[in-house]
């Protein structure tokens, strides 16, 4: 009955150890993770001057199937699906409120720009949301889609009330130059380069002619 009894404890002590070994031996799925870049714009179209205005950016937010870090793409079926080995590093509605705030800040066109959490004095506050934010599977080659909405106000003299001033809409998309979510990145990058280009000029001529 001893010899029975350690018998089975060796035999456990092998298994444990075969169990640990093959785990080691078999490492996990690796997650991929990525991130828009690309240089702010330089030249915005007909700016010949400093606006005295201060604009705080609030975070925007995203649409429902893209308000988490998994990328998103869309197949020829119309059906949008997550890879879950490749992922943003951070939420779509992260990542164009902070490219957005740096490109206004360095583009030099308003006096100053804020973050969301900034406590400081502004004179006028952009929201937004990100509509659309995915790969497209086209017949003939893979896109990143871009849709962006933004909500311009201005802060009413009266109160911390604010008065709607402008809305606007911007989408585009960028050919991927091959398959893989590096090229797809880089193809998300080059639109959120142009969606932003077009923010900026467009609020700055806005403001520019009540100002």
């Amino acid at each position: 009955m001893e010899l029975y009894k350690k018998v089975i404890i060796i035999f456990l002590f092998f298994s444990l150890l075969f169990c640990a070994c093959t785990s080691l031996k078999e490492p996990g799925n690796r997650i991929g993770y990525y991130t828009l870049e690309y240089n702010p714009p330089t030249r915005i179209a007909g700016s010949s001057y400093t606006l005295p205005l201060v604009v705080r950016i609030e975070h925007f937010s995203a649409a429902p199937p893209y308000n988490s870090k998994y990328i998103v793409y869309m197949d020829r079926s119309f059906k949008r699906n997550i890879q879950a080995d490749n992922q943003w590093r951070d939420n779509p509605g992260d990542m164009v409120t902070r490219f957005l705030y740096r490109d206004l800040k360095q583009s030099g066109l308003f006096k100053t720009v804020l973050p969301s959490e900034s406590r400081e004095p502004f004179s006028h506050i952009l929201k937004g949301s990100v509509d659309e934010f995915f790969q497209w599977d086209a017949e003939e080659n893979l896109r990143a889609v871009l849709f962006v909405s933004i909500d311009l106000s201005e802060k009413n003299e009266k109160g911390a009330d604010e008065k709607p001033l402008f809305q606007g809409t911007y989408s585009t998309s960028k050919t991927c130059k091959q398959k893989g979510p590096v090229f797809f990145a880089e193809a998300m990058s080059d639109a959120m380069k142009e969606v932003s280009e077009k923010i900026i000029e467009d609020l700055y001529h806005f403001l520019k002619d009540r100002y």
